[in-house]
């Protein structure tokens, strides 16, 4: 049962007689007072037995499947009355905060043997999954003095995915993978790349990139002398890259207004869309004490969307990083050698210690690169020194910026190459590192 609005105006409407006679504690107030309320207990009880009952309303849902995080989306909420009554009231969709739902609440009049539609806009806050399990719906009375409410159970859900915002930044890494695959002018030449062709020589060349015997076997031309021939070189192609996200409790910390792992999966997916152009094979692998999410030989069309739809539920984890398991489950993707990107987070000794314990079993095998996210109001805060707390934060801040080029240098020391910058930055400094690699032959 409920009651309005229109009860307590009811009420006040009785009263007021009575306390503009002063009357208020005589016994005839008193008694006025009381056939007052009887008439409204009265009355909304009426009102409640009259109303139809909401019980008997059929509900429905038309959600999308997946939309990616902060994109609108449209979902409809299908309301039927299989009853002869009308039924007059409120219908609110319970949607948990984090869907963003721009409306949960709407007036209901229903005739009997008729459906209503009711649609809202959803821009969902969060990754994963956004459900709503139970719509609420309020039945009044013809008076509208009371009526009757019920909870009914009508489950929905959709899966938020990642933003991949970073996909702003690949049609300019394209263009220079085009330029390393020889598509271009440019050629590459290097230990370590795959012979492409060969072609005649041009001002500007490598004079390293001569081919003598291709030249000897070159007639000259009458009038021109002798044509000098280069190789020309192209990346190797079929590599493997094996990306591990560190789902532990670093990640969970928000560096600008977005969460740690957040900013890895954006390194991650520009990297896969990147390394699958060059015609690489990348593989998954989130973990802390546990594998949270992995993607291990998927086609090169279906990697990206793979990948999105196994991060989409991963949170952070509030537990130490196992970095020691780490190893065996980079042989269990591969056992050739590969690009290992860890993607994690340099800040403070005590968490990067298991890492740096870890890596020499890595770089004796692979090529292993270490991304990090720095946290711009860390720099910041090292250049408000105005007042004495200002101060000690900027040394507490410079502090941080120390320990984390510490533990980097450390890393460089055992064979890793270290990639650090803000959230915005992050993803295509790794994209840079992967093309550098490829173009030196490293991978």
């Amino acid at each position: 049962m409920l009651i309005t609005g229109r009860v307590p105006v009811l009420v006040l409407i009785g009263a007021l007689p009575v306390v503009a006679l002063g009357s208020f504690g005589t016994g005839w107030a008193v008694g006025t007072l009381c056939a007052w309320l009887a008439l409204v207990v009265l009355l909304v009880v009426v009102d409640v037995a009259v109303a139809p009952s909401p019980r008997q309303l059929r509900l429905q849902r038309e959600l999308p499947s997946a939309v990616r995080l902060g994109e609108p989306t449209a979902t409809t909420l299908l309301v039927t009355n299989p009853g002869a009554r009308r039924i007059h009231g409120l219908v609110r969709d319970a949607w948990q905060p984090s869907a963003g739902a721009a409306t949960t609440r709407w007036p209901l009049d229903l005739p009997g043997g008729e459906r209503r539609a009711f649609r809202t806009t959803l821009v969902p806050l969060r990754r994963g999954e956004r459900r709503a399990e139970q719509v609420t719906v309020r039945s009044l009375g013809p008076l509208g003095f009371a009526g009757r409410q019920v909870t009914l159970r009508e489950p929905g859900a959709f899966r938020v995915l990642p933003p991949f915002r970073s996909r702003r930044h690949l049609p300019s890494r394209l263009a220079r993978l085009r330029e390393l695959d020889g598509r271009t002018l440019l050629q590459v030449r290097g230990q370590g790349t795959e012979f492409d062709s060969i072609r005649e020589y041009v001002r500007g060349d490598d004079v390293r990139s001569i081919d003598w015997r291709a030249t000897a076997r070159n007639p000259a031309l009458p009038g021109a002398g002798q044509r000098l021939m280069v190789r020309t070189w192209r990346p190797e192609r079929d590599r493997r890259v094996v990306v591990v996200v560190d789902s532990g409790r670093t990640a969970a910390a928000r560096i600008a207004d977005e969460p740690r792992l957040d900013t890895a999966f954006e390194s991650t997916l520009l990297l896969t869309a990147l390394a699958t152009r060059a015609g690489d094979r990348v593989d998954l692998l989130v973990w802390d004490r546990r594998v949270r999410a992995r993607v291990h030989s998927a086609a090169p069309a279906e990697v990206l969307h793979r990948m999105v739809e196994a991060m989409a539920p991963v949170e952070p984890e509030l537990l130490e990083t196992d970095w020691a398991g780490v190893p065996a489950q980079v042989r269990a993707l591969t056992s050739q050698r590969a690009l290992v990107v860890l993607v994690t987070s340099l800040e403070g000794a005590g968490s990067a210690r298991g890492l740096l314990t870890m890596l020499p079993q890595l770089t004796s095998r692979h090529v292993v690169l270490i991304a990090s996210v720095t946290d711009p109001a860390v720099v910041a805060m090292t250049m408000e020194r105005r007042d004495l707390d200002e101060t000690y934060l900027a040394a507490a801040a410079e502090r941080t910026l120390l320990d984390t080029d510490r533990i980097g240098a450390a890393a460089q020391r055992l064979g890793a190459q270290v990639v650090t910058a803000p959230p915005a930055d992050l993803p295509p400094a790794v994209a840079d590192r992967y093309l550098a690699l490829k173009a030196a032959g490293r991978l």
